[in-house]
């Protein structure tokens, strides 16, 4: 089965009622984890960003205490994994400044991660991409929040 074009899809959505676009919507959540975590972003959370941006800030959090420490092999798995996710977010968000937000964050968890991430190449490389993908973002920032974000980017 070949998928049609998006324009096809929005043809099509505009002949439907409400309450078929609903059953849509649900019968679409059923079936991917993603889906359902972007519906819950679109219908709660995308109102309020900041909130938004708090509860992945906590997520971070969480998963790198929850690291396994015993050797970089295991940390660098494990920063990979985070960083997915967090792009993820960032996904459903489509904000740059959420994206910048997010991603200084994990820099700087990064940076205080114990045992140091300087032990390891691969690690220290994913902190340095970060920080020039951030850079690029940033510069496309208006300019005050450029020049905020670009305090924060100094400290890492």
């Amino acid at each position: 089965m070949k998928a049609v074009t998006l324009r096809e899809i929005k043809q099509e959505l505009n002949t439907l009622s409400t309450s078929e676009i609903q059953e849509l919507c649900l019968r679409l959540s059923r079936f991917k984890k993603e889906n359902k975590e972007l519906l819950t972003y679109l219908l709660f959370e995308s109102h309020n960003e900041s909130g938004y941006i708090e509860s992945v800030k906590g997520y971070i959090d969480e998963a790198f205490e929850l690291i396994n420490r015993d050797s970089y092999f295991y940390i660098r798995k494990s920063v990979r994994k985070i960083l997915r996710n967090i792009k993820k977010y960032v996904r459903y968000s489509q904000n740059k400044e959420t994206e910048v937000a997010l991603l200084l964050y994990f820099c700087q968890k990064l940076k205080d991660f114990s045992p140091s991430i300087n032990g390891s190449v691969q690690l220290h490389n994913i902190y340095k991409r970060q920080i020039l993908l951030s850079k690029k973002i940033i510069s496309n920032l208006h300019e005050d929040l450029r020049y905020d974000y670009n305090v924060i980017l100094d400290n890492l």
